[in-house]
């Protein structure tokens, strides 16, 4: 146990200051690691769903519910997205105006189609220029990494 001799007032307010840091800099870190460790697995839901969930809505606009199913049908069930996953997307991509939802019976609200605004196509055809190198390399690695371990 430490020995702490101050003198003044001054003193104290400097270790609580030096604490106080040496605090934050250990939470800055630990919240690092706990983000490290979310992204972790989340490639396809953090990475690609957003734009996925933009490439169908290109296609023409749907409903959350089928978005998850055509993923599902269009990776022969490898990928199926569950609706909690895309509903909370969708409703960020309409907050930034990228989609917009119209209930198909504004009484009953039912059903929510969801097509792309013209921000939503210039920024599907913005990510889809972006990101199609970075996907193709994803591809060369994971083809190596397969080919190295099995």
């Amino acid at each position: 146990m430490n020995n702490l001799n101050f003198s003044n007032s001054n003193d104290i307010r400097a270790e609580e200051k030096r604490l106080y840091e040496e605090y934050k800099k250990k939470v800055s870190e630990l919240k690092k690691v706990k983000k490290e460790n979310d992204a972790v697995g989340q490639v396809f839901t953090k990475g690609l769903l957003p734009i996925y969930v933009l490439h169908i809505l290109n296609i023409g606009p749907t409903t959350g519910n089928y978005i998850s199913h055509d993923i599902g049908e269009r990776t022969k069930g490898k990928w199926v997205p569950s609706t909690g996953g895309i509903y909370p997307l969708l409703k960020s991509l309409e907050k930034d105006g990228l989609v917009i939802g119209t209930w198909d019976d504004p009484k009953k609200k039912f059903r929510k189609i969801y097509s792309l605004t013209p921000d939503g196509k210039k920024e599907y055809l913005r990510k889809k220029h972006l990101l199609k190198s970075k996907i193709e390399e994803a591809l060369e690695v994971f083809k190596i990494i397969y080919n190295d371990i099995y």
